[in-house]
């Protein structure tokens, strides 16, 4: 009896079309509430303090660059998106003379950051940036420090704001 109960509800919900019926029901449901859109180029959305967009390198107050070249943030990246090149300066410290983070490859996970042990590499909360010919995925070491000069106040601010979440 069980059974047949079931299959005359499965017979009833196939000729009625029950799933067509859910889905309009549900649309008209949203049909008079008020929208969600959010007009992009005038508004923007809210972007969180944590966002995670475009790397960039930072430099000392005196204008020398932070990165030791101790390649941690190689070593941790799970795409395998950078690729450091070091040599010894004058002064017997290590200095990186190549720099490079694939963007096609990089997945903004955030563990080169983490990694850096003077906060040399960084995210920025820059969402927004395109490539238009081939060879501009590539983040070149004097890209990346352009990057770090323009938004080094914020970098800083929100370092900071980090830091006192600790």
């Amino acid at each position: 009896m069980k059974g047949m109960f079931k299959y005359m509800l499965f017979c009833v919900k196939c000729f009625t079309l029950w799933e067509l019926l859910k889905g309009l029901f549900i649309t008209l449901k949203y049909l008079f509430k008020p929208k969600i859109t959010i007009q992009y180029p005038e508004a923007k959305t809210p972007i969180s303090d944590r966002f995670r967009g475009l790397l960039a390198l930072r430099r000392y107050e005196d204008g020398s660059e932070r990165c030791i070249a101790c390649k941690l943030c190689e070593y941790v990246c799970p795409a395998r998106a950078i690729v450091i090149e070091s040599k010894q300066s004058e002064d017997g410290s290590r200095r990186t003379t190549k720099y490079d983070i694939d963007m096609f490859k990089c997945i903004n996970c955030g563990l080169c950051e983490e990694a850096c042990p003077v906060d040399a590499v960084v995210v920025t909360p820059v969402q927004h940036y395109h490539m238009q010919e081939r060879g501009e995925n590539i983040m070149t070491k004097e890209k990346l420090l352009k990057v770090g000069d323009m938004y080094e106040h914020d970098l800083q601010k929100r370092i900071s704001n980090n830091n006192g979440d600790r």
